[in-house]
């Protein structure tokens, strides 16, 4: 598991900001308090709220924290520390069944709004699942941005995947249906449909993204869909709204979180999942193949809080 470890090391690095902007607050908050009240907890809220958590996570959290200290006679605020960490935790599960995708002939449709990092999400994920032995599919449906197919074309040449594209300024609904045709007499086991970024309120924008849906509803059904948004973790609260937005016009199945490298925002990554009730699954910490990874709620807190991992190696060994 060494390229496991050299992701935890990267992910440790990336969540510096994060970690300055809640992890120091709630230090001092453990070593400032000497006995578990109300001020305490009051403290506790006030610093994960401001560290991006969001209202419903901190709640859930400090709930569960509360119930565990009383179940376990905890006196001193230092020794619920550990219990905080389980109750993120907790609050972060991605169910087992997030990744049926990768078990079933898929067709993932990457959505989101311009710059958060589709096309490059589009290209690792093609990478991590070709890895995995699986016969992968691009379709470049992102025919406005006049780059668009190149970089992707590029991505797909570094991950070994075939590419399905349209001139530029084409219908992208016409390259996802050549691209459906093409996943089921290739007999694909995964089409990533990348898209063109798109404004939740841009009505027309947001039609197209409908009637990409119903082409392949159409032309391929039975096949298992997945509608994954991808949002920049440098937004904050703002990604939160995206989400929101866009789960109005298609059933959102999933969250890749781009830049979480860069930001003091991490805490989102909490927020999300708690808010929306849609689970992260990707999570991104840089520009290479290797940097997007599945989310692991253990290994992000675990990372957000400087807490080794059992039994990984810290270098890449790759």
């Amino acid at each position: 598991m060494a390229l496991a470890g050299g992701f935890f090391s990267r992910l440790k690095e990336g969540l510096s900001k994060t970690r300055n902007n809640i992890v120091r607050g709630i230090d001092s908050v453990f070593s400032g308090f000497s006995s578990i009240d109300e001020e305490f907890y009051e403290e506790l809220e006030e610093i994960l709220i401001m560290g991006d958590i969001g209202v419903n996570a901190t709640g859930e959290i400090l709930e569960r924290l509360k119930g565990q200290v009383k179940e376990n006679h905890i006196k001193e605020p230092s020794e619920c520390k550990s219990f905080l960490i389980e109750s993120i935790k907790e609050q972060m599960r991605v169910d087992e069944t997030a990744y049926r995708f990768e078990q079933e002939q898929s067709v993932v449709l990457i959505i989101g709004v311009n710059g958060v990092g589709k096309t490059t999400s589009v290209g690792k994920l093609a990478g991590i699942l070709k890895g995995q032995g699986k016969k992968v599919l691009i379709a470049a449906a992102d025919t406005y941005r006049a780059a668009a197919c190149e970089q992707l074309t590029e991505w797909a040449n570094r991950a070994g995947v075939d590419i399905i594209t349209g001139a530029e300024g084409a219908d992208p609904s016409s390259v996802v249906f050549d691209a459906v045709s093409a996943a089921k007499a290739r007999q694909a086991d995964v089409l990533l449909c990348d898209t063109a970024g798109r404004l939740h309120n841009k009505k027309n924008l947001m039609e197209e993204l409908k009637k990409m849906n119903r082409i392949i509803d159409r032309e391929f059904p039975g096949v298992h869909r997945e509608n994954l948004i991808v949002l920049d973790g440098t937004t904050g609260q703002n990604a939160l709204n995206q989400a929101r937005e866009f789960g109005e016009t298609a059933d959102l199945t999933g969250i890749i979180l781009t830049k979480m490298d860069g930001t003091s925002k991490g805490g989102i990554a909490v927020a999300i999942q708690s808010e929306l009730h849609i689970p992260v699954k990707y999570i991104g910490v840089g520009e290479k193949l290797e940097d997007l990874q599945k989310f692991d709620p253990d290994q992000f807190v675990n990372a957000l809080f400087e807490v080794e991992e059992a039994g990984l190696q810290e270098d890449d060994g790759v």
